[in-house]
């Protein structure tokens, strides 16, 4: 049991480890501080007021005790000299307790400066503390935006790993489509591979045409130079002429048929 407990202890401390933010805990502390403060200047203010309140006492009294002498006083003047001593009775018994109530006025009031005294203490640690933590606060921010700038860097980071895995699947995808194609066009060339749309020809089909068109341009020039040989009055160059075109004729009929041979044996 004993074991166990202290398994479940040190999971829980390593959870809340990993959940706690100094940032926030720096700010409840704070926060304490705060509410501390605050009831130490609630109590300054309580012993004010008591303070107060004896003053005020203390004065009525004290106005009591002049108003009984100047009673005496005059009783004393008619020749009541039994009310005189009675009124220097009740005086005297005021004075006894504006002696007390200066007694605890001077306690309260040195109450009043020790709480004072101390509030101030604690406002100088509660502002220290909000500098530090203000300071700790942005130390920690700026460390862990390095620290996240560092692991997009390098590629650590789960959000930049999952975009690094993505990049090397399209590269992976890419070459595998390029790689497809090249063989595609390969074997279409050799002739392996039959091309539906009739837009594809083999390399014995690609010589031929070339050959072909060779032919037709030195056709060409021996007709444009038999022209300039026969001259305009000449009938015999106008049937050599002719005849050379005739002959040019067989001689392409014979080319065409002989080109549209292997493409028809192909197909």
């Amino acid at each position: 049991m004993k074991r166990m407990g202290m398994i479940f202890r040190a999971k829980a401390n390593k959870a809340l480890d990993r959940a706690e933010d100094p940032r926030e805990t720096l700010d409840y502390s704070y926060q304490k501080q705060l509410e501390l403060l605050q009831k130490v200047r609630r109590g300054v203010a309580d012993v004010a007021t008591s303070r107060k309140r004896l003053e005020l006492q203390m004065t009525q009294l004290q106005g009591q005790s002049s108003k009984l002498e100047e009673q005496g006083k005059k009783a004393l003047a008619l020749g009541r000299e039994d009310l005189a001593r009675e009124a220097l009775s009740r005086r005297s018994a005021l004075q006894q307790q504006v002696t007390d109530l200066e007694g605890q006025h001077q306690t309260l009031q040195g109450e009043e400066e020790k709480l004072t005294l101390a509030a101030q203490r604690l406002q100088a640690k509660v502002d220290a503390f909000r500098t530090k933590k203000e300071t700790i606060k942005a130390t920690y921010t700026a460390a862990q935006a390095q620290t996240r700038i560092g692991e997009a860097f390098s590629g650590i980071s789960e959000e930049m790993g999952d975009v690094g895995m993505a990049i090397q699947r399209a590269e992976d995808k890419t070459a595998q489509l390029q790689a497809r194609s090249g063989a595609i066009d390969e074997l279409l060339a050799s002739g392996a591979l039959d091309d539906p749309s009739g837009m594809a020809r083999d390399d014995i089909t690609a010589e031929l045409d070339r050959l072909s068109g060779g032919s037709d341009v030195e056709l060409e020039l021996q007709r444009m130079k038999a022209e300039l040989a026969g001259g305009s009055g000449s009938g015999g160059g106008q049937q050599a002429i002719e005849g050379g075109q005739g002959q040019e004729g067989q001689q392409g009929q014979a080319d065409g048929r002989q080109q549209e041979a292997p493409r028809f044996n192909k197909e």
